[in-house]
């Protein structure tokens, strides 16, 4: 059923058929029957694949040897989940502190109690000089420490524990309007440019606190250029209703919801009236949510919770009401936006990291792609759904392996062998990775421990490129211009290094279960 919104006449998906079908889908999580029929295709999915592996696995290689020029190294890969605040490593950011520092000693970087400090003041009030910066000093490694500790890894972001140097340095809104972070954004960019085989979707932050936020974004990304044929943008959204209400900066949910789309909405119908705004979006391919899924959740999502004009409690909405309401809004943008002729945007939140069950089931229902998707392996049902639909999962092994889940019981090989659409993805090159290259060393780590053949790394490196948002265009020049048709004729090995053996595999074997459980008859044998 879809309910039509009567301003624009433009449908949007009804929260009632929303809600009963959520309940329908946690339903079919603890049937019994359902989830050993589920857990036992998985089993079979994954004996299956090791068995093509053991008739398959030395053509596969001898069809990859016979390509000329293409191999892992030469294959498009993009990392398809990095926040820009954290998209360098450790020495990348502490050597462009100490160049600032020698650059811009006099400049005015704050304001602080009425008048302006500059660089050198800042550091001197710590008792630093850019001798005794290191990268120990900086500290912003996750640790030990940080294992189930969301509120220490956050602290990670602060430069030497700082706020100062992360208000300086790795934010776009600050008193020199995102200079510096400009500055080593674009470096960052200039890396992947010189590697030309890897790309990144950079998250930023939109907060939903006040309605010119777009417009500051905006402003920041233009002026200083950050734009390259390497990198598309993705806008979080960090789930802090309950702060900025505490805070008194929201008086309801409402009006977070008004600040995030309502500019969105207006440089749409009238792009002149956010001209900068206008430009960034044409690069910006989606959004996503973020936040500790960790945290309680005080709240069920039901047809009794209050609307969002109506949200005023301190407490923060779930899970699933902020997906529904942000889904909401960008379905009515988006037929709005094609109607336009401009591009549009796609869900991809961060998911079933940690947290209850039904984070996942949202994601199902609503969203284009995932990130995480550790839960998925405690939730048959639910992980049989993700394969049948071919959802992607942006997977994070080391983010994961500091924060949740220690890397020899992540799931990603498993999901991988089972056929799910996994991609590998560095997160926080800041906080977890040591090299220049920190999506080379994610696929590094995780071929030396899950013992990866090359076949394997390139499907997780094709599979990278279909998840993205880029353009139509650079996809088929990635992966072949047949690359949106469906099995071995999509692929291109002399671009994408993947056999057709692993290709059709994978297709005959999705089309055999999704025909097990469409047809009457199931087939014999079949659990």
């Amino acid at each position: 059923m879809i309910r039509r919104s009567t301003e624009l006449d433009l449908p949007y998906p009804d929260l009632q058929e929303y809600i009963a079908d959520m309940n329908v889908m946690m339903a079919l999580i603890i049937n019994g029957p359902v989830k050993s029929f589920c857990y036992r295709r998985l089993q079979y999915l994954s004996s299956k694949f090791q068995m093509h592996v053991l008739l398959n696995e030395m053509k596969e290689l001898a069809a990859q040897k016979k390509v000329p020029h293409r191999d892992f190294y030469n294959i498009r890969k993009v990392d398809t989940h990095i926040h820009a605040s954290s998209c360098m490593n450790q020495k990348h950011l502490l050597r462009f502190i100490k160049s600032s520092m020698k650059k811009y000693p006099d400049e005015i970087v704050r304001m602080q109690g009425g008048r302006g400090q500059t660089m050198m003041e800042v550091f001197e009030n710590m008792n630093l000089t850019a001798y005794d910066l290191s990268v120990d000093t900086l500290d912003m490694h996750a640790d030990r420490n940080t294992f189930h500790r969301f509120d220490k890894f956050n602290s990670k972001y602060n430069p030497i524990g700082e706020s100062i140097l992360r208000e300086i340095f790795i934010k776009t809104d600050n008193h020199i309007h995102g200079k510096y972070f400009g500055h080593i954004v674009k470096e960052v960019m200039s890396d992947l440019e010189e590697s030309k085989y890897q790309n990144a979707e950079l998250r930023l932050s939109i907060y939903g606190r006040s309605m010119d936020e777009w417009d500051k974004l905006a402003l920041w990304a233009v002026s200083h250029s950050v734009y390259s044929d390497n990198v598309r943008w993705l806008v979080q959204i960090p789930r802090l209703f309950d702060v900025y209400r505490t805070k008194q900066q929201l008086s309801n949910f409402q009006q977070m919801l008004e600040n995030i789309f309502l500019p969105l909405f207006e440089v749409t119908i009238n792009p002149s009236s956010h001209p900068q705004l206008h430009l960034l979006l044409q690069h910006v391919v989606g959004f996503d949510s973020v936040d500790d899924e960790s945290k309680p959740e005080h709240h069920v999502f039901n047809l009794d919770s209050p609307s969002p004009a109506r949200w005023c409690d301190d407490d923060n909405p779930p899970y699933s009401y902020y997906l529904y309401y942000m889904y909401v809004n960008m379905t009515v943008l988006n037929h709005l936006r094609r109607r336009r002729g401009f591009n549009t945007f796609v869900l991809r939140p961060h998911c079933g990291e940690a947290g209850p069950i039904h984070h996942l089931v949202s994601g199902f229902m609503l969203s284009e792609n995932i990130s995480h998707g550790l839960l998925l392996r405690k939730a048959p049902v639910l992980q049989y759904l993700y394969y049948l639909a071919q959802v992607g999962i942006a997977m994070s092994p080391l983010s994961n392996n500091s924060l949740f889940l220690s890397y020899h019981r992540n799931p990603l090989p498993e999901y991988l062998s089972r056929g799910l659409m996994v991609s590998l993805s560095t997160d926080d090159p800041l906080q977890f990775h040591f090299t220049k290259e920190p999506l080379m060393e994610e696929y590094s780590i995780a071929a030396q421990v899950w013992k990866l053949s090359s076949c394997d790394m390139c499907e997780l490196a094709r599979n990278s490129v279909l998840m993205s948002g880029f353009s139509h265009k650079s996809k088929s020049h990635w992966l072949g211009p047949d690359y949106t048709k469906e099995g071995p004729i999509s692929n291109d090995i002399r671009r994408t290094n993947v056999p057709d053996i692993r290709v059709g595999y994978r297709y005959e074997t999705l089309c055999e279960e999704l025909h097990l459980i469409t047809s009457s008859k199931p087939a014999a044998g079949s659990f």
